[in-house]
């Protein structure tokens, strides 16, 4: 989808072009070549350029409310999640993922479990780098199974860490970015929707509160354990972070 900066200025160029063709043909007759064409009126150039206005301001609103749903889609995401692991533990006395494989193996057949030491090891995207260390399964990657084989979320169970609604990956991990616990992480997302979703849950700034983002260098990044260097959110259409917010 076209960046709303490139929409604007196509319809900018294009509104120049078309009034340099409308003065030229508002010249005086006596200035230009003889034509059997008639000018346009300044009636009918304001209608156009009226009619141009309308559109750009449609464009922009159009992609505000995109951005706008994808925030509330992650927030819900993050909600959802946060609900489903406490759902879980509330029922079966163990966390998704770290549930001990006897239990899981009884309930349900073919699956397998963790180490059961209460901790979720593993990073958020599935990979061996960040989050708690792992000494056997990744567990960050089976509770997606787990929560799924109870019926808290939707998917099939072999579906793996779910995408987010920016593009990246949503998923869990046991501290990042110099907070502890279990936290849950979403990535590759825009800079626009990274300050959304900082400010509405959290205090706005990357490094600090209960929410903290840095900025990407690659897609799905692992999350370091380190402060985040960011002191704010660069919004210059080409920059993508990866946000983790405590559960």
């Amino acid at each position: 989808m076209p960046s709303t900066r490139s929409i604007a200025v196509n319809l900018a160029k294009i509104s120049g072009k078309l009034i340099a063709f409308l003065f030229l043909a508002e010249t005086p007759f006596s200035m230009r070549r003889p034509t059997s064409q008639n000018g346009f009126t300044l009636v009918e150039i304001a209608i156009v350029l009226v009619i141009i206005g309308l559109l750009l301001g449609g464009v922009l609103k159009g992609q505000e409310l995109i951005v706008q749903a994808r925030v509330r889609n992650i927030i819900n995401d993050m909600n959802s999640i946060s609900a489903a692991l406490y759902t879980y533990q509330d029922r079966y006395r163990a966390l998704p993922g770290d549930e001990r494989g006897a239990s899981i193996s009884r309930r349900w057949t073919g699956e397998t479990g963790g180490d059961g030491d209460g901790i979720i090891c593993g990073a958020y995207n599935g990979g061996g780098t960040g989050g708690s260390a792992c000494n056997g399964a990744m567990e960050s990657v089976l509770l997606w199974r787990h929560l799924r084989q109870a019926g808290l979320l939707t998917g099939a169970a072999e579906d793996g860490v779910p995408k987010n609604a920016g593009g990246g990956l949503i998923g869990i991990q046991y501290g990042a970015f110099g907070l502890t616990g279990h936290l849950v992480c979403a990535s590759n997302l825009s800079a626009k929707i990274a300050t959304a979703i900082d400010a509405q849950l959290d205090d706005g700034l990357p490094q600090s509160g209960t929410l903290r983002a840095m900025l990407q260098n690659a897609p799905n990044p692992a999350a370091g354990a380190g402060l985040p260097q960011e002191t704010g959110y660069l919004d210059d259409g080409g920059q993508t972070y990866l946000l983790c917010k405590t559960l």
